[in-house]
């Protein structure tokens, strides 16, 4: 359908604004590329001064470390495969197979799915076959880009990287549930309610929310480091130590984060008309049988957008998890700046460049798995039905 002239856009204006765009996706998306780039190279081409030397890596070719040109080729169709296979197929089979009904399970099993099949492709898969196929090409086969995955052994087996990993999942994982599931109550709950203590609620809600995550954690140190002997009446002397685990954390970035988790699960179910509430009522349906059966398959994607906050806040997070967490229950955001901070070689160096590389990886894929449901969840939240 043609538009009205008068409704079109100037043609300097669309312009300015496409080459505004442009700009800043390449301001944005330089640091990613460029650390991935040095990560992938031996510490001479990483801190080289010529930055065609970083990028292409002669000194990491001349080792015999590369990727030729069957390589490159088959891993971005691979790639593009892959990515594509996750946006298009895999949202259709995680509805069609989802245990019980469970659409939130059926994707985060997809989505460690998805991860696992990435990195056993990309990691054990394809080296094995290209290796073979680059030793039948003769010269052909010969790397003409200099890569080594070197420094990500080095970070995850020799220092044990997927310790930390392991930590930020079980601090992510705790972080989204509580949120998710006190947030979806009580977001249902003030969106129905129709006096004004639910706006003074929300309200103190944001207040609380604007509060500095120092002054929070200043609040709850001394009961996480004495919840010992607080607990002792109830657990005797096997009563824990909250501090240096990761339920301390958990119950610190829940309190940060619920207030703005209810605020937009709100925002969410207001959209979604009281008539379907009522027409569940009428069918026989309890209260809670029409949230959970009725209202909550039509806000799955705002709960999906709201998880996606919810896991960037504890996922992120640097201040809590590095005052809260001993050196053996840390994550990995307060782990690289622990690699950053003492004092090494360059190879160090390029290795805490590939741990910082390590921690983008499940973002992206987050990102490529869920892309519609936040689309469409923050499409449902920006406008008032």
């Amino acid at each position: 359908m043609s538009v009205p002239k008068a409704l079109q856009t100037p043609l300097n204006l669309r312009l300015a604004s496409s080459a505004f765009i442009v700009v800043w996706c390449l301001i944005a998306a330089f640091p990613i590329f460029w650390i991935t780039v040095m990560s992938i190279k031996v510490p001479i081409d990483a801190f080289a001064a010529n930055p065609f030397s970083v990028i292409f890596g002669p000194r990491t070719v001349a080792e015999g470390k590369g990727l030729s040109i069957p390589d490159i080729v088959v891993g971005v169709v691979v790639l593009y495969f892959f990515g594509r296979f996750c946006v298009r197929n895999l949202p259709k089979l995680v509805k069609r197979h989802s245990p019980f009904g469970l659409i939130a399970l059926g994707w985060l099993a997809s989505a460690l799915a998805a991860g696992v099949a990435f990195a056993l492709t990309f990691a054990i898969i394809l080296p094995n076959v290209m290796s073979v196929v680059n030793g039948a090409l003769g010269v052909f086969g010969n790397p003409v880009l200099g890569f080594t995955p070197e420094h990500y052994l080095a970070v995850w087996v020799d220092n044990q990287f997927y310790r930390n990993f392991i930590n930020s999942l079980i601090v992510t994982t705790g972080v989204v549930t509580v949120s998710l599931t006190v947030g979806t109550l009580a977001g249902y709950g003030l969106a129905r309610a129709g006096s004004n203590i639910a706006f003074w609620i929300l309200i103190a809600a944001l207040i609380f929310r604007s509060l500095p995550h120092s002054v929070l954690v200043a609040g709850y140190l001394p009961v996480f480091i004495n919840s010992a002997e607080i607990l002792s009446p109830i657990l005797g002397e096997n009563a824990p130590t909250l501090y240096g685990q990761p339920l301390a954390v958990i119950a610190v970035l829940v309190s940060i984060n619920q207030p703005f988790t209810i605020w937009m699960l709100r925002s969410f179910f207001q959209n979604i008309p009281a008539e379907l509430d009522e027409a569940a009522r009428v069918d026989g349906c309890t209260h809670f049988q029409a949230f959970r059966w009725v209202i909550m398959p039509v806000m799955w994607p705002g709960v999906i957008t709201t998880g996606l906050f919810s896991f960037l806040l504890a996922y992120n997070d640097f201040l809590v998890t590095s005052l809260l967490l001993d050196a053996q229950n840390q994550t990995m955001v307060p782990a690289i700046a622990g690699y950053f901070n003492r004092e090494t070689t360059t190879t160090d160096q390029v290795e805490a460049v590939a741990a910082a590389v390590s921690i983008t990886a499940p973002l992206f894929l987050l990102v490529m798995v869920f892309q519609r449901q936040i689309v469409s969840g923050l499409t449902a939240g920006a406008v008032k039905g």
